[in-house]
């Protein structure tokens, strides 16, 4: 069964590591005690990037959305299609939270600003920014954050 499901993942474009829930796909912040994981899917191209999480009716806790742009850049999203309300974190190339709106409405069509410069936004649950305490200059760790000299 194992290997029906990787050739279908492989066919998709998945490949093993998204199988297997590889280091791509999951996101942290905090360490030891204080460490808060989300399993996230990836969206690094125009593609992925303008389907988001729409028509999405339900997401788990603790799962999410990694959204790559090319450079750091002034970013807007919206909700159009989405009928998850959101938590969206915007971040620079190391990871480190530049702005965060919450509870993003499902459906809207207003511009949600990164209120500056941002390489990359995670979407996460409405409501999760606050639970999990996340805030201006907290860190996040995954492959794709260039690291700090």
């Amino acid at each position: 069964m194992k290997t029906i499901l990787l050739i279908a993942a492989i066919a998709f474009g998945l490949g093993a590591a998204a199988l297997a829930g590889g280091p791509l796909n999951s996101i942290s912040t905090g360490q030891d005690a204080d460490k808060v994981e989300w399993t996230i899917e990836l969206a690094s191209d125009d593609a992925s990037r303008s389907k988001g999480l729409m028509f999405r009716q339900e997401m788990l806790p603790k799962h999410g959305m990694l959204f790559r742009f090319e450079a750091m850049r002034p970013v807007s999203m919206w909700m159009k299609n989405t009928f998850i309300p959101l938590d969206m974190v915007f971040m620079d190339e190391q990871g480190g939270v530049t702005h965060i709106h919450k509870g993003a409405v499902p459906q809207s069509l207003d511009i949600i600003s990164s209120n500056g410069p941002a390489r990359y936004v995670l979407e996460i649950n409405a409501g999760e920014a606050a639970e999990y305490n996340l805030s201006v200059g907290q860190k996040f760790v995954h492959p794709w954050f260039q690291p700090t000299n």
